[in-house]
């Protein structure tokens, strides 16, 4: 499978980042692994990417739901409210240790094309990329 362009790790957690990061360059899924810490660093990083540099933008977002400053549910509220320019053409996957009916109900109704649990595996990994960019 072809590399990916560019994937966007957001959790607030450093180390589930640093553990992140190192499971999928050992899979070489990307060369270029971006980080954010909450929702709003990542609403960042896409507006900035997405209308400057359209052929680096992440393809693949794997996103925390609980987060401080803005969490998942308020991410992608606010990205989908984003103008077209500034959209990307992202596969969000929401990656979290949450298994609240209520959250995975909301989410349910949200731009996510799948929702994992955590830790990340090599397997799930695997999965999204065949399911989504195969």
């Amino acid at each position: 499978m072809q590399k990916l362009p560019c994937v966007l790790l957001v959790d607030d957690d450093p180390t589930t980042n640093f553990l992140n990061r190192k499971l999928l360059e050992r899979l070489a899924v990307s060369d270029q692994i971006a980080v954010a810490l909450n929702g709003r660093e990542a609403l960042d990083k896409l507006r900035a990417q997405c209308g400057q540099q359209p052929a680096g933008h992440p393809v693949l977002l794997f996103l925390d739901l609980n987060m401080p400053i803005m969490n998942g549910i308020q991410f992608l509220e606010a990205y989908r409210q984003l103008p077209p320019a500034q959209q990307c053409a992202v596969v969000v996957v929401m990656l979290t240790t949450s298994v609240h009916p209520q959250d995975v109900q909301r989410v349910g109704q949200l731009p996510v094309n799948d929702f994992l649990h955590k830790p990340l595996t090599q397997q799930q990994v695997e999965r999204v990329l065949q399911q989504h960019f195969a």
